[in-house]
């Protein structure tokens, strides 16, 4: 078995609505995310990996698009969007498509990120 990982960024903004007032996360603001997805599976002995990031970014971008230069809280499903649900509803939108996604982090700066996992 083989963990890859392959990092995506996109710029969006938000505004958590659950937090108490005064707090700066209930205020508009923006992030430059950076997403970090890890797959887990064999290595094809012809190929020599497990899978072509090219067909991951064909799959990922996609996704990724929905999300860059929007208002996340928007997005359906996205009405709270911490980094905590974010990673949750990527996962969400993501594993159809790519049955070995194993976590997927966000984060939304250099310091504070989250990974959603299935347990």
């Amino acid at each position: 078995m083989i963990e890859i990982t392959h990092d995506f960024a996109f710029e969006a903004a938000h505004q958590l609505p659950n937090v108490p007032d005064g707090h700066k996360c209930k205020r508009l603001h923006g992030h430059s995310y950076k997403v970090t997805l890890q797959l887990v599976g064999e290595i094809d002995p012809d190929m020599g990996w497990f899978i072509d990031f090219g067909d991951l970014e064909d799959v990922v971008r996609p996704v990724i698009a929905v999300l860059d230069h929007h208002l996340l809280n928007d997005i359906e499903g996205l009405s709270n969007p911490t980094s905590e649900l974010l990673a949750g509803w990527l996962f969400n939108h993501l594993r159809h498509q790519l049955p070995t996604l194993s976590a997927v982090t966000v984060r939304e700066t250099v310091d504070s990120a989250a990974t959603f996992r299935l347990a």
